[in-house]
């Protein structure tokens, strides 16, 4: 299988798994589940949060998905345990298309690495 497909298909997969289990079966977008992994990350699942809150759980899970291409480091958790990350190398300009394809793979290795997915 080519690795476009076999990316279009784990991602399909794990679209469908993810909206099952936290959007009633209402698919989730890309940014939604950027969201959830900066949720995850963060570690305070329980919680509810604000506007500029919710951007910076989108930075965070956009740092660590992007962190294995090196493009970021894990650099420390704050006193409200939230975590930080230095930038190592500028993302390269990415038209909208080659965006969206970079995080849905880095999203699908992410979940592979979690074994939410196989």
């Amino acid at each position: 299988m080519a690795r476009d497909e076999q990316l279009k298909n784990r991602w399909d997969g794990l679209q469908r798994k993810l909206s099952n289990q936290f959007a009633d079966g209402e698919l989730m977008e890309l940014d939604a589940i950027i969201y959830l992994i900066g949720v995850q990350e963060l570690g305070q699942l329980h919680r509810r949060f604000k506007k500029d809150q919710k951007i910076d759980l989108m930075h965070i899970a956009i740092c660590r998905l992007l962190e294995p291409y090196g493009y970021y480091e894990f650099d420390y958790f704050d006193e409200e345990g939230w975590p930080h990350y230095k930038v190592l190398e500028t993302l390269p300009s990415l038209k909208a298309g080659e965006q969206s394809v970079l995080m849905k793979e880095a999203i699908v290795t992410y979940f592979l690495e979690k074994e939410y997915i196989s």
